[in-house]
């Protein structure tokens, strides 16, 4: 069963990050709900990503763009199965 998901993304240098981010994110673009991306400042550009998925779909998702460089990620899974 899927559940679903809001993925939260602080890019801390999105000039840097954001060509690989939106790379990762295509992979997933079946599952990917909605998207919304508010620039703070110039160094600093705040993303929310909400998608249903398997489990283990959303944490692959959340592990590769974790593992960008200056990118941070929290992730809230809801409980019940969709």
């Amino acid at each position: 069963m899927e559940k679903i998901a809001v993925i939260s993304a602080i890019l801390e240098d999105p000039i840097k990050s954001q060509e690989e981010f939106n790379d990762i994110l295509i992979n997933f673009r079946g599952k990917i709900k909605g998207r919304m991306g508010i620039p703070i400042r110039e160094d600093i550009t705040v993303i929310s990503i909400i998608l249903t998925g398997k489990l283990d779909e959303i944490n692959s998702l959340t592990g590769k763009l974790g593992k960008i460089q200056g990118v941070s990620i929290k992730t809230a899974i809801g409980k019940k199965e969709i």
